[in-house]
């Protein structure tokens, strides 16, 4: 995997054609993007994750693209690579859903929605429940993609019309389930931590992930 060196003044839109592939020459012009720190709006911030994204992880023929409406996974087929589509075009969508493709293994990527069930909002209590435990772990990883990024994390209960609690036992439960993976109890996603590793080398000059980044009282 070929790591993006950012550098200042480079319009991102314009590399896109230069990008080398997961197999090419590691002696071939080194890519050159403007840095993270120096990108202060959204939209600039969701181009800047997409083009390395998918540089990051095309030897696994997926790609991150935005959508106008809801979020989807659409597998890939013979002509086209797997589709991470996240929400209306939101950066803080796109790591969520980045996050379910990192946990999600080979079989459950060749289905649509990784195979996630899904009931909308307006989840009685009982549904609230089921949806909240699949959502632990996916949520424990997107605070870690935004916390590597320097982004407020913020749980999503995603049951406005519904019943959702007070959250406070979610949250516990995100906190803990970060905790298991920094102790090694749980081990993280292959693919969540290549790109962990790889955002902390364009964001924090290679600095890594530390236990005491994450408390709890930031999820209220």
């Amino acid at each position: 995997m070929h790591l993006l060196q950012p550098q200042t003044e480079v319009n991102i839109s314009s590399l896109v054609s230069t990008l080398p592939t997961a197999n090419s020459d590691s002696s071939a012009k080194p890519v050159q993007l403007s840095q993270w720190a120096k990108l202060s709006s959204e939209p600039e911030q969701v181009d800047w994750l997409i083009l390395h994204f998918n540089h990051w992880f095309s030897h696994l023929n997926v790609t991150l693209v935005k959508g106008d409406f809801e979020p989807e996974y659409f597998p890939a087929h013979d002509s086209a690579p797997a589709r991470i589509q996240f929400a209306h075009g939101f950066f803080n969508s796109a790591l969520h859903e980045i996050s379910h493709w990192t946990i999600a293994g080979e079989k459950r990527r060749l289905l649509p929605d990784l195979g996630y069930w899904y009931a909308p909002d307006g989840r009685t209590a009982e549904q609230q429940a089921l949806f909240e435990q699949v959502e632990i772990k996916p949520q424990a990883i997107e605070w870690m993609f935004s916390q590597a990024f320097g982004r407020k994390f913020r749980v999503s209960l995603d049951n406005l019309t519904g019943d959702s609690g007070d959250g406070a036992a979610f949250k516990d439960n995100v906190h803990a389930q970060l905790q298991r993976y920094f102790s090694g109890e749980a081990k993280l996603p292959r693919d969540a931590q290549a790109l962990i590793d790889c955002i902390c080398r364009c964001t924090r000059n290679g600095k890594t992930l530390q236990m005491n980044e994450f408390l709890r009282e930031m999820l209220d």
